[in-house]
């Protein structure tokens, strides 16, 4: 529901994209919802936490950075790790209150809270009896 309702994926199905003059991957993403908020998990292994930039401009969330290539000894046999930058952009529906948005990076995940606004969350309506 919240892929399809509060978040759109900017660039869904896409491996790597081409933006100005320059290669991008794409991290894996996951989002859940609970009553109170998204949450986004990104997969981002080998990143430090200053190399993540993540921003809110215009209803969209934009999720960029870079991965170092590291030297490891020997000769690759089979390599699926990607290094290099990569760029994500989320379409974030009116219903999240992006004044709270906030984000934690944690064992190379990164954790962004999406809270949604009051009027959206669903509330107990009390039954009274007469």
């Amino acid at each position: 529901m919240a892929e399809n309702t509060m978040v759109r994926n900017g660039n869904a199905g896409a491996r790597t994209e081409a933006t100005r003059n320059a290669r991008f991957f794409s991290p894996r993403v996951d989002i859940f919802e609970n009553d109170h908020e998204l949450l986004l998990f990104a997969d981002l292994p080998g990143v430090s936490p200053q190399d993540v930039d993540l921003r809110y401009e215009r209803g969209e969330l934009i999720l960029r950075g870079k991965v170092a290539a590291t030297e490891l000894p020997g000769q690759p046999v089979l390599e699926e790790y990607e290094s290099g930058d990569f760029y994500r952009v989320f379409q974030i529906h009116e219903t999240i209150d992006a004044a709270k948005i906030d984000a934690e990076f944690k064992n190379g995940v990164l954790t962004v809270h999406l809270p949604k606004q009051e009027a959206v969350k669903p509330k107990q309506v009390k039954v009274r009896t007469s």
